[in-house]
């Protein structure tokens, strides 16, 4: 009978192997899973992302371009504040918005025109009264002229359907978009996120499951079919904005009372982060034609050492703001012909001459 030592002595070799064939079958995925970093939701708000018929809302853009008997609208699901300073160095308390008449919007937005920049800063859900905040102040914005848009937004999330119009309007209204340092953007919020022309991220990012409410199925065949309705059109709107379709399927992955924080590497790979790809696309066409191609050029490679050096995800804005304008002389910027165009021209004076900070 052999003894124990002898025994351990031969099965060592074995097991030796046994564990590195273990260590081998391990797939580059799950070596990434181990590094998801997936959070508790903290609130009732962060239950999932909604998904339902959207709240009837006021009439969009179409309805309201002209005029100025706009339908009466308040904003209830979070606080509009609007500024008109790009990097957030004046000290005025801004103008808080709730009424969305015409003329209350008319007034918060006036003091921003000689500027040429208006900053909005939205905390809160994102519902209809949300998609008509945007709606109208993007429509008061194109008539005073306020070509220079920022929307500094930290939400919970809120309604898909909702978000979806909204990040169409933002989509077609020039707007940068800012997640702060002690700010989120979770659940819908994300596709709000997906629209900006250009996105800076200092604050945490977040995705989850949707939930289904207010539905009509009666098994459980139908409410499926509902949520790849919904789902279908999540990936619809992504790729119309720039971003990876693969972030709805993502979003199912993840248990509708948990969050998945999305790393710098995944906010690029996704196209949810620095210089939107549709947007780059359209923008090329109409600055060639308006100014250039010499012009485009150096936007574009501008932009490039921009989204190398300046812009990395947790960075703090002031300080990837900062990077660019310093950026800027190396390329030529403001343009002399085209100072509107170019790259930050929101922290320019309305002549393009180059404020920055001061």
């Amino acid at each position: 009978m052999m003894s124990k030592q002898t025994m351990s002595k031969q099965w060592l070799p074995l097991a030796v192997l046994l564990l590195l064939a273990a260590c081998q079958s391990k797939t580059p995925d799950a070596a990434v899973a181990a590094t998801v970093d997936i959070e508790t939701a903290t609130s009732a708000q962060e239950g999932g992302a909604i998904s339902a018929a959207p709240v009837a809302a006021p009439p969009v853009q179409t309805d309201i371009d002209g005029g100025t008997k706009w339908p009466p609208a308040k904003l209830t699901s979070g606080e509009a504040v609007i500024r008109c300073d790009a990097d957030g160095t004046e000290k005025d308390a801004g103008i808080p918005l709730v009424d969305l008449e015409f003329f209350s919007v008319v007034d918060a937005v006036s003091g921003c025109q000689s500027k040429g920049v208006l900053r909005l800063n939205y905390s809160g859900e994102i519902g209809a009264d949300f998609t008509a905040l945007m709606d109208r102040v993007a429509n008061v914005a194109n008539r005073m002229g306020i070509r220079q848009r920022i929307l500094d937004i930290d939400s919970s999330g809120g309604r898909i359907e909702d978000a979806m119009k909204a990040g169409d309007i933002i989509g077609e209204s020039q707007w940068t978009l800012r997640i702060h340092k002690n700010a989120i953007c979770h659940s819908a919020c994300v596709l709000i996120l997906a629209a900006g022309d250009m996105r800076m991220i200092s604050g945490k990012i977040g995705i989850h499951r949707m939930v289904r409410i207010e539905s009509a199925a009666t098994s459980r065949a139908e409410l499926s079919q509902e949520l790849r309705d919904v789902h279908s059109q999540m990936k619809q709107y992504l790729e119309r904005n720039g971003a990876a379709v693969a972030v709805a399927d993502l979003m199912m992955t993840v248990p509708n009372r948990k969050l998945r924080l999305l790393s710098a590497l995944e906010l690029k790979e996704y196209g949810l982060d620095g210089t939107n790809a549709a947007q780059d696309d359209l923008e090329r066409i109409k600055l060639t034609r308006r100014c250039g191609e010499d012009f485009v050029a150096r936007k574009d490679d501008f932009v490039r050492t921009f989204d190398r050096q300046c812009a990395r995800p947790g960075k703090a804005l002031e300080a990837i703001s900062a990077c660019g304008l310093a950026l800027r002389p190396k390329f030529d910027f403001p343009d002399e012909k085209c100072p509107a165009d170019s790259p930050l021209a929101e922290y320019d004076d309305a002549d393009g001459s180059g404020r920055g900070f001061d």
